[in-house]
This record gives structure tokens, C-alpha cells and sequence, in this order.
């Protein structure tokens, strides 16, 4: 027996709302037949798509071949038929329209950030605990072959004892004269939402405390490199965000160890890596190199001794000496994964720990990073309670 669950997605015209949820993910569902429970049976989305601009949001319905669409985010609340609501909106309106469908008593998923300040973040963990409806934050890193393959090396003891991780982020973002822009100009400009530490930072404390440890501290530098840029009609406008933001996080490990972790994250960047996003993790017993996909490991047993020189040409080819790590398995889209993961969460067959507390976790780190940078200091972090 099949049933059916309707859901509420606002703000799929934009690039991550439309590419990752709504096609690779909710219509992904859809055309496999829906989602097989444990029961044999199966689960049906059905999605409403919400947006406001009418032309938009009626064309990639007809597109995509859905048939509920509407520019008005109250009555697609009022239906009871559809018990969750998904936000892709601009950080800048998510909380009123999260806030709204709290109270209409709709499950909640959304993207990160969850606001635009912890205190926002915290109001809507709270609220959300009150009306006793689930909620999630997107987590999709998480899901990335490279990381769930550097996650099965650390449950497998493989490292030892970790003692640091650097991650290295970014690529260059064409300023939007001569070359057309890879992302919306909103990213650039602080009034809107836009900001690296702001964007990014919500990112790596969840991939931190999910893989290496509780992030205690944070000191951290943001710079706005390229001070004016051009907006998708071609005009010309003062960047106002950060473009770029160099990180030093002080994490504790579960077994209580200190774990030092360097990332950096810049749109100002000319890639000199295999993939946009690498984590090099050092431990005791090996390390590892983990991007979005690929993931390579040299154990003690098998590095190398490299002797510093500087008068001789280096001949020695060091990526060679580092073995991939086998996928063992198929995997998935991220985001749809971690979609089926809270579908199931909400239908009471399984757990889904991203919750508006860990999003609020993320913005706090985001925040902190912003502070160190303004005031040159390291920030502590404290505990954190809806």
C-alpha cells in the first residue's frame, strides 16, 4: 500500500532550491516511485512549489511536469494534506516564512543558514520544540562519497589519534564585467545575506563536529578581496561581504583529545587541487585526503622519509605514494539522501540529528568567526540550549 506526503518548497527558482532539492532529490523520489519504508510499502511526495514571481515558479512546474504551484505562501501553509515545509528561500526572509509554518504546524526542513542571527536561529529551535513538529537542517556534505569514506576511516580507527585537519575551499568567482559571474551577486553584498564566513562557516561546524569534534573556539580572519563586482543585469556594485575567510578552530575530539583544525574558503582563489573542497587529516597512525568524491590514504607504515634539500631539483612524485580509498559502496545523491533520511524521520522510521539546534550551532560559529576577524581575537565557544 502506498501513501502520499505533501510537501511545501519555497524558493526552488533559485540555483541549489531547484537543481539539488527539487530535481535531484523530491522529483528523483518521485519518478523511482516514491520511497520504500521498512514495511515494504511505499512513500509518494507530492510537491507544491511556492515562489514570487509568478512566471518563474509556473514555468518550471509545466517543465518538471508538477501540477500544484503558487505564488501564495499562506493558503499552501493551510492545506493539511501538505504536512512539511522546505525553505530555499535568502537567508534574509527564511525565519518569518519558517516561523509561519511552524505555526500552521508543518514539519519543517530547510537550508542553512536557518536565520540570520543565532538569536533568530535559537527563536526558531524553541518554537519549533513548543508546536512539537520535527525539523531539520540540510546537512549535505555530510553525504559526500569523499566524506563518508573519510567517515568510515575514522570509525575504523585508521588514523590513531587525529591530531589536525586543513581543508582548502574555493575557486575563482569572475567579478561579472568581462566574464559572467558562477554565483548570484546577493552573495556578495552583507545586507542581503551574502558573506563567506557567513555562507561557509555554517558548513564546517558541521562537518567538524559530525567527524573530528565539538568546536570550542575559533579564530579567524575575513577579508573582502575584490571590492566591487557586477550584478546579473551587468551593473556595477560595491561588494560589501566578505569573499574569502581563513579559519583556525580549536575542536575536542569524543575521546577528549585536542584536535586543531585550518580551513580556508575564498572565492578569490585559482584551484591547484584534484576537487573544489579537500580535508587533509593527519593522525598518529595515517592520513587521509578527502574531497567530494575521492578520498586517498598513506598509513605509518608505508610514509615515505622526505629529506629537505633545497639545492637539489625534487624528483620524488608524492601523490603517488598515496593509495585510493574503494567506494564499497553506491552512493547516492547527497541531498536526496539526506532528503529520504528525514522523509523517514517524519513517518517515524528512523532518527535525523540536524536539527534547528544544529543549525543554530552553525550560525553561531559563523558569527564568532566575524567577531574574531572585527576584534583580532580568539572567540570561545559555550554551550548552546534552545
Amino acid at each position: 500500500m502506498a501513501q502520499t506526503i505533501g510537501i511545501i518548497m519555497n524558493g526552488v527558482t533559485g540555483r541549489m532550491g531547484y537543481r539539488q532539492h527539487l530535481v535531484r532529490s523530491i522529483l528523483a523520489i518521485r519518478d523511482q516511485g516514491g520511497l520504500e519504508l521498512r514495511d515494504g510499502s511505499r512513500l509518494q511526495v507530492d510537491p507544491i512549489l511556492v515562489g514570487r514571481n509568478h512566471d518563474k515558479i509556473q514555468e518550471i512546474a509545466e517543465r518538471q511536469g508538477v501540477h500544484r504551484w503558487t505564488t501564495d505562501l499562506d493558503a499552501a501553509l493551510a492545506n493539511p494534506l501538505d504536512t512539511i515545509y522546505f525553505d530555499a528561500q535568502l537567508t534574509t526572509v527564511r525565519e518569518e516564512s519558517i516561523l509561519k509554518a511552524i505555526a500552521a504546524g508543518k514539519h519543517v526542513y530547510t537550508e542553512k543558514p536557518i536565520s540570520e542571527s543565532l538569536e533568530g536561529s535559537l527563536r526558531l529551535a524553541k518554537a519549533a520544540d513548543v508546536a512539537g513538529v520535527k525539523h531539520g537542517v540540510v546537512h549535505d556534505k555530510l553525504y559526500l562519497p569523499g566524506l563518508l569514506k573519510l567517515k568510515r576511516l575514522i570509525d575504523g580507527g585508521f588514523f590513531g589519534r587525529i591530531l589536525s585537519v586543513r581543508g582548502e575551499f574555493g575557486y575563482w568567482v569572475f567579478e561579472g564585467d568581462w566574464q559572467q559571474a558562477q554565483r548570484p551577486s546577493w552573495n556578495y553584498r552583507k545586507e542581503d545575506g551574502g558573506g563567506m564566513a557567513t555562507d561557509m562557516f555554517c558548513h564546517w561546524n558541521y562537518v567538524l563536529e559530525n567527524l573530528f569534534g565539538k568546536v570550542e573556539a575559533v579564530m579567524a580572519k575575513t577579508v573582502t578581496h575584490i571590492p566591487e563586482r557586477w550584478d546579473e543585469r551587468g551593473n556595477k556594485y560595491v561588494a560589501t561581504a566578505d569573499d574569502a575567510a581563513y579559519g583556525t578552530f580549536e575542536l575536542t575530539s569524543p575521546s577528549g583529545d585536542e584536535v586543531i583544525a585550518q580551513i580556508n574558503s575564498s572565492w578569490t582563489t585559482r584551484v591547484h587541487r584534484d576537487e573544489l573542497v579537500e580535508f587533509h587529516v593527519d593522525g598518529t597512525e595515517g592520513s587521509a585526503v578527502a574531497g567530494l568524491h575521492r578520498c586517498v590514504v598513506q598509513h605509518r607504515a608505508e610514509t615515505p622519509q622526505p629529506r629537505w634539500n633545497p639545492d637539489l631539483v625534487e624528483t620524488e612524485r608524492y601523490r603517488d605514494q598515496w593509495h585510493p580509498v574503494p567506494d564499497n559502496a553506491v552512493f547516492d545523491n547527497g541531498f536526496k539522501a539526506q532528503w529520504e533520511q528525514f522523509l523517514r524521520y517524519v513517518v517515524a522510521e528512523g532518527e535525523h540529528p540536524y536539527d534547528f539546534l544544529a543549525g543554530a550551532r552553525g550560525v553561531r560559529l559563523a558569527e564568532a568567526g566575524l567577531q574574531s576577524s572585527a576584534e583580532g581575537r580568539r572567540i570561545e565557544l559555550g554551550e548552546l540550549s534552545a
